[in-house]
């Protein structure tokens, strides 16, 4: 990773390197508002401290990038705005160099993440939205991953139930808009090779798969109104009319299309549309966040070495 995009190497030159105008204290220590402009293009704008970025400030990358927000001792530490070369965007907390707190990140494909960050990624109670299909998963996240109790919206069906390794796992339920509820199970299978992979290395890929139990009515609260009305003499003609259309309601539950029983509809990987940049994003320490799921770019584990983010 290139050091040239940290203005602490001009620091570091006893400030004879890049071009500075601005307020400087009696040790000749830039602090005060200024404006910098490093050898390789990039500029900052905003306040200096004893020399450091400390405060409000804009840093301008050379390539388009942009970061808008607080500083504590050249760190973007506090609220501020993060704008990647691909046009997607961090917006919330940072600390130390990092996404950490509450924030929301905007894909290039529209989908965006709002919730809790820890250490640039995704940790904590967050919700995903999908651009192109409106789903959206709520819940809990792990080092990035979709892990603990979540609900899978989808715009006629939600799945309610526990994800690890980002997939749903163990008892949950599917309730319909129709007014039921698919009680099950999902159990972990290993996907069938094909023969052209007999001769390769054993690579195993577990899949969950739904097993449904029972259907039965939406567990909905209602008020007890028999205090108020005291029962006759025999089963009235509303209990008898409450009983029929119970057993209505559990026909229609039984005419559910097949496709529930059998499979979940799975969301696509997060965020695999946007454009990541990996080389860029190597040589420059930038941290994009690239969704669950994405093959073939810089995982959160190598980006984890490169939290510079060009240390300005």
């Amino acid at each position: 990773m290139s050091d040239l995009g940290s203005e602490e190497l001009e620091e570091e030159g006893e400030n004879d390197i890049g071009e500075y105008e601005g307020d400087r204290n009696e040790a000749g220590e830039r602090h005060g508002h200024g404006k910098a402009r490093l050898p390789n293009g990039d500029t900052y704008e905003g306040s200096y401290e004893f020399g450091k970025r400390h405060g409000q400030g804009i840093y301008k990358f050379k390539n388009g990038a942009r970061y808008m927000g607080e500083y504590i001792k050249n760190k973007k530490h506090g609220q501020g705005t993060f704008i990647y070369p691909d046009g997607s965007r961090y917006e919330g907390e940072w600390a130390d160099d990092q996404r950490h707190g509450h924030g929301v990140y905007y894909y290039v494909n529209n989908d965006t993440y709002t919730g809790d960050w820890f250490a640039h990624q995704r940790h904590g109670q967050g919700t995903y939205f999908y651009a192109d299909t409106g789903s959206k998963y709520v819940g809990t996240w792990v080092n990035g991953q979709q892990e603990g109790a979540a609900e899978l919206v989808h715009l006629n069906h939600r799945y309610q139930g526990k994800f690890m390794n980002k997939n749903p796992v163990g008892p949950g339920k599917y309730v319909f808009d129709i007014g039921c509820e698919q009680h099950g199970e999902y159990r972990l299978t290993d996907t069938e090779r094909g023969e052209e992979e007999e001769e390769e290395e054993t690579l195993i890929t577990i899949v969950p798969k739904w097993k449904a139990t029972k259907i039965t009515d939406l567990a909905l609260w209602t008020p007890t109104l028999a205090e108020e009305q005291p029962p006759t003499e025999g089963p009235g003609q509303e209990e008898v009319v409450g009983i029929e259309g119970r057993g209505e309601s559990e026909e229609e539950a039984q005419d559910m299309p097949e496709g529930y029983e059998g499979e979940m509809e799975m969301l696509r990987p997060l965020g695999e549309d946007q454009d990541i940049y990996p080389e860029e994003a190597r040589e420059y320490g930038y941290d994009l966040d690239q969704g669950d799921g994405r093959e073939g770019n810089v995982s959160f584990e190598e980006e984890e070495g490169r939290q510079s983010d060009l240390q300005d």
